[in-house]
């Protein structure tokens, strides 16, 4: 999928516009015969519940997902401001007029609530803001960028939910952000830009070599110490056996400074793939960190990008055949067809697969691809859970009924890293074996399972 360009928002009510102007994004590319299904990120078709461990969050992850993409980011700024970026998709709203022809308008109510922890039902703080955007007809999909202030207390930390609701569609999205304190996390000091003009970036993760200006005031004038990490490759092992997913590694391959500027600016180049981890001082271990993964992150972007997740459903022998054949497309394209048995049966395990893929890459993208976390392996074997439930300390996904004594649950628990604020490891369990190996089979056989 691709957006091409980006534009400012006509009117925005209660908060202020960010000008925007046409940009350029990676077009995903795939076998002629593929689809595929390209999901969103932080979306869902119903207001979610207030944050607490008996609110079923499965909308985050796919359940019940809506046609309107919505993203955000928190940045803070010196003396106890900060500020929520918030994006949206000319394609997904609805354009209506008052029946006489254009202009046709949308209009976006953007809110946020905040809570003290994810348990905490009470209300600390909530504002909205009204967003009219105009055009005289059918056009090209555009990026709409707006921004919110936030009142921000210096001394705690909270959760916030931020929540876009078309208001021609009756259509809602939303996501959930944990904000840092202030002094106790120094992630959401950095704000990603496009290097020439005052447009934030919505992920630290980029699927290419890429120039940056990064926004961080609070550091200004100040010399950031800087490494790069590479990639790690490495896979999580099946959901059954005693060993973790593997640790993100925390020696670097090279060290460097960045200077910040007086106004808060600082200017780096991301060539290599990897990690770049950007550190205040050398007292502490945690920073900011950047990404480079693989062509075309998020998105499968062709024939050899397929192969690497068949490693979940694929012996070795069968892997290395893949992997080394002389037409990698035509290998690929057959493991789906002996799977499956025809090119119709094919066609939708692959759709299925590789948006499971995908959207792995959308939600659970840490120090490494998505696909490649321990979530992101449940993920794409047995499909979104029927209910999650998350807390401060991690989530807990199940399939099927949670009163249910056939039904089978994942229990994911956070790990403090450096990097990344989105690295969770399942608690793995030998009396999930049997799950495991009935849902591989049947991708083996080419019959996509929805648990």
């Amino acid at each position: 999928m691709v957006w091409p360009g980006r534009r400012r928002i006509d009117r925005c009510v209660g908060g202020d516009a960010i000008r925007c102007v046409r940009r350029a994004l990676p077009v995903a590319r795939c076998l002629p015969w593929v689809l595929v299904v390209a999901l969103v990120q932080g979306c869902g078709s119903r207001p979610p519940a207030r944050p607490g461990t008996a609110d079923n969050m499965a909308y985050l992850y796919g359940q019940e997902a809506s046609s309107m993409e919505f993203r955000a980011r928190v940045h803070h700024l010196p003396d106890q401001a900060s500020v929520i970026f918030f994006s949206l998709r000319t394609r997904d709203l609805l354009y209506k007029g008052d029946g006489d022809g254009p202009p046709f308008r949308a209009s976006v109510r953007v809110t946020y609530e905040a809570f003290s922890d994810w348990n905490a039902r009470t209300l600390l703080d909530s504002s909205s803001t009204l967003v009219h955007d105009t055009r005289n007809g059918p056009g090209d999909d555009q990026e709409l960028i707006g921004r919110m202030d936030l009142r921000r207390n210096e001394r705690s930390s909270f959760v916030l939910r931020i929540t876009a609701h078309d208001l021609n569609r009756n259509a809602r999205s939303t996501v959930l952000i944990d904000v840092d304190h202030a002094d106790g996390g120094v992630r959401q000091d950095f704000l990603p830009m496009e290097r020439d003009r005052d447009l934030p970036y919505f992920d630290d993760h980029f699927g290419g070599p890429i120039a940056l200006r990064i926004h961080c005031p609070r550091y200004a004038g100040r010399t950031l110490l800087a490494a790069h990490h590479p990639l790690d490759q490495r896979l999580p092992t099946p959901v059954f056996t005693d060993q973790g997913g593997p640790e993100p590694g925390v020696v670097p391959d090279s060290s460097f400074t960045v200077q910040v500027d007086a106004k808060g600016d600082l200017f780096l180049d991301l060539v290599r793939p990897g990690c770049y981890h950007l550190r205040p001082d050398s007292a502490r271990s945690d920073g900011y960190s950047l990404f480079v993964l693989g062509a075309g992150h998020p998105y499968v972007a062709d024939a050899q990008g397929m192969v690497p997740a068949l490693r979940y459903i694929t012996s070795m022998q069968e892997f290395d055949r893949i992997r080394n054949a002389t037409d990698v497309r035509k290998a690929v394209e057959q493991f789906w067809l002996d799977a499956a048995g025809d090119r119709e049966r094919a066609r939708a395990a692959i759709r299925a697969y590789y948006g499971r893929v995908e959207s792995a890459n959308r939600y659970f993208t840490a120090h490494v691809e998505g696909w490649r976390t321990d979530r992101g392996l449940v993920h794409i074997i047995f499909g979104t859970p029927t209910t999650i439930h998350r807390t401060a300390r991690g989530e807990v996904w199940t399939y099927g009924e949670e009163s249910n004594l056939m039904s089978t649950s994942f229990t994911f628990i956070r790990r403090s890293s450096p990097f990344t604020a989105n690295d969770l490891v399942l608690e793995r369990d030998p009396l999930l074996k049997g799950a495991w190996y009935r849902n591989v089979e049947s991708w083996r056989n080419g019959r996509v399972l929805q648990n």
